[in-house]
């Protein structure tokens, strides 16, 4: 008999969602639902998502109405507990069958390798569909990638946005649930005005249909975005003219209407210069009455984050910062001090309180509107760069220090109050930033030591900290609770502790730049960089991403040759002997017990080629280092081949061990060959 199969509707309707994220909530929707209904063996057909500003959905066509049968195995107790010495059966066994809800002789004797066994082999009737969709719906809706969830009403639920109602069909009968605080239904809302009644929806199928007929709603988001472009288009021609469509305001605009009807208007030719019309015009006079250094002291009354205090302290970190990353990139300090002062102030201005979209772009026409040199009043805009992976980098060397200064500040002080990212959870952009900071210093090719500036960023955001507590412990009224205290001596274990978690959430990052392809440039002879060659450079613990990026390309020239895979073979048999070995070889190696030839032969070849392994790894010409090291293979094959490191005499055995160590250094100076597949 065949299995009886259904379509099944899911509406989640809200308030107006974010433009900007509407299609991704969509695509994230379906591919959570798809995976949610593989795990629960759910068979069906295709997946087809829909979104508009005030619903998102996916129709799921041909679900099975229930999961296949379910077979069942279940280990129970050894054989030697289930039964004692008697054969007779034991508490052990009798509780287990007890617990399966069968009898003791049903239950099979089975060895799979690690003993004979008690098991239970059985069946059941799999779950109805409506039974498992309302949880995996909810789990759906948990997973999306929702930086911030609101709360509303008395309710208890999260969402990105207020939930008004709720469609959860399979077939044409309504599936028992409440999801978000809200009990599942077939009435849809449509258009705002053109339709502002509930629409009752008859079936799945019928869904986009009744959307567009009775709604005024065209649900599909690509179907809206191409009526969209044909109809500004059309409306161009029709006004001797050619629409410049930009396919991100394109896809913006898409998200802000159901129904979409596109009108000509027009503007004054007087406001060509400054294109943001009449409104805009009379903000810049406004902001115009006093210079954008004037707002300097308004930041200490805006607060940037609670534990870490207002803007203006943020920006006063941010300056110290720069200026010493500005003097280390071979620029001005006094430029990268004067746009750290100024960088948030246009964050005060009507203009961007208006349009907060124009924050550091207008910062920086009011500052050349001041007389602010270039180089300051560029780096205003520049220090928000990169925004987004492949965005465009900073230009000017006072913009390049102030953006890797804010981004690392803000790092630090995330960091250090304990709300590092979480999952899918990012409200400070933090992985953005991190990504924004190694591609700048990559490719922009500033050698910086990360850790000194991460120390540098922790230690001011730490300064801060502790004289906002010493502030609300004075504040503290009497007998009120005082504010927590930190430990005597737990504030620098804490720093170390914190720095190296980012240095580490730093290089996961770059990680993703070059694991998947956000942007870096490919490698000698490499399509792209696998993730065993990142980590064995990374086991290195380079300072600078700019030494990481020199590591990895030489490492990729070294793969190259046809000794690398007899070295990484080698280096990972000495790996594993020295893990093995359990003691801890001499530093130096003992010429004189070195028996036989083939150690002698090593030694010899190490140390003819020590010193200048050192000098180019030091001058970080690592391909030479490498190709150098990669002379030493007829050595190695012949010393593993002849020499048995492990020998019972504990002198001879530890002299190998050192020499193996040391051998393992050379490499390890550079990256960890180990780590590398073969």
């Amino acid at each position: 008999m065949k299995a009886e199969r259904r379509d099944f509707l899911l509406e989640i309707g809200t308030e107006e969602l974010p433009p900007r994220s509407l299609h991704a909530l969509q695509q994230a929707l379906v591919t959570a639902l798809s995976a949610g209904l593989a795990r629960a063996d759910l068979a069906h057909g295709e997946l087809v998502g829909f979104a508009t500003p005030r619903r998102l959905a996916v129709w799921v066509k041909r679900l099975a109405a229930q999961q296949p049968e379910q077979h069942l195995k279940r280990r129970g107790p050894p054989l030697s507990a289930a039964l004692d010495a008697a054969g007779r059966p034991t508490r052990a066994a009798l509780g287990f069958a007890e617990s399966c809800g069968t009898s003791l002789e049903a239950l099979q004797r089975l060895d799979e390798g690690k003993g004979t066994f008690l098991f239970f082999l059985g069946t059941k009737a799999g779950e109805r569909a409506v039974v498992l969709l309302p949880g995996l719906v909810q789990a759906a809706l948990d997973a999306l990638p929702i930086a911030r969830r609101m709360h509303w009403g008395a309710g208890n639920a999260l969402f990105v946005r207020p939930v008004h109602w709720v469609v959860m069909l399979y077939g044409r009968e309504v599936v028992p649930a409440t999801l978000l605080d809200t009990p599942a239904g077939h009435l849809t809302r449509g258009h705002r005005f053109h339709a502002p009644r509930p629409i009752r929806i008859a079936s799945p199928g019928s869904y986009e249909r009744t959307l567009r007929e009775r709604g005024h709603v065209l649900a599909d988001f690509a179907v809206r975005r191409e009526r969209i472009r044909a109809q500004v288009t059309t409306a161009a021609a029709e006004a001797q003219g050619r629409a410049l469509i930009s396919e991100a305001l394109l896809q913006e605009v898409t998200a802000l209407v159901e129904w979409p009807v596109a009108l000509t208007g027009r503007f004054e030719e007087r406001f060509l210069p400054l294109p943001r019309l009449a409104d805009a015009a009379f903000f810049w006079e406004q902001d115009r009455r006093q210079p954008l250094a004037a707002r300097c002291a308004g930041l200490d009354a805006v607060t940037f984050q609670a534990k870490l205090g207002s803007l203006g302290e943020k920006t006063r970190r941010v300056g110290a910062l720069a200026a010493e990353i500005a003097l280390a990139a071979g620029g001005s300090r006094e430029h990268a001090v004067r746009a750290a002062q100024l960088c948030k102030c246009d964050l005060l201005t009507a203009m961007v309180g208006e349009f907060p979209e124009l924050q550091g772009i207008m910062g920086t026409y009011y500052a050349q509107a001041d007389g602010e040199p270039h180089e300051v009043a560029a780096a205003i805009r520049e220090h928000y760069l990169p925004r987004a992976a492949g965005d465009q980098l900073p230009g000017t060397r006072a913009g390049l220090a102030l953006a890797i200064a804010d981004k690392l500040d803000t790092l630090a002080g995330i960091f250090a109050i304990g709300e590092k990212p979480t999952g899918t959870k990012d409200p400070f952009g933090l992985r953005r930033a991190a990504l924004g900071v190694q591609r700048m210093l990559i490719e922009k090719e500033l050698d910086l030591d990360l850790r000194r500036y991460i120390d540098q960023a922790l230690a001011a955001v730490r300064a801060d900290i502790a004289r906002l507590r010493a502030t609300a412990a004075t504040a503290t009224p009497a007998g009120a609770a005082a504010p927590e205290r930190t430990p005597a001596g737990a504030a620098a274990t804490s720093t170390d502790s914190t720095a190296g978690e980012i240095y580490d959430f730093l290089m996961e990052r770059l990680r993703a730049y070059y694991l998947d392809n956000a942007g870096a440039p490919p490698l000698p002879g490499q399509a792209v960089v696998t993730a065993e060659m990142f980590d064995a450079v990374l086991a290195a613990r380079p300072a600078s991403p700019l030494d990481f990026d020199a590591r990895l390309k030489a490492l990729s020239t070294f793969l190259e040759l046809p000794e690398s895979a007899s070295l990484t073979a080698a280096n990972k048999r000495i790996a594993n002997i020295l893990r093995k070995a359990n003691e801890t070889p001499p530093p130096e190696v003992d010429v004189l017990r070195l028996r036989e030839s083939a150690e002698v032969r090593l030694f010899d070849s190490m140390r003819a080629l020590r010193d200048a392994v050192a000098t180019a790894t030091a001058r970080r010409e690592y391909a030479g280092a490498l190709g150098q090291l990669a002379q030493l293979r007829p050595a190695v094959d012949a010393f593993f081949d002849q020499v048995l490191v492990m020998d019972e005499n504990p002198q001879l055995r530890a002299n190998r061990l050192s020499l193996l160590a040391q051998l393992q250094g050379l490499f390890a100076g550079i990256a960890d060959l180990s780590r590398l597949p073969g």
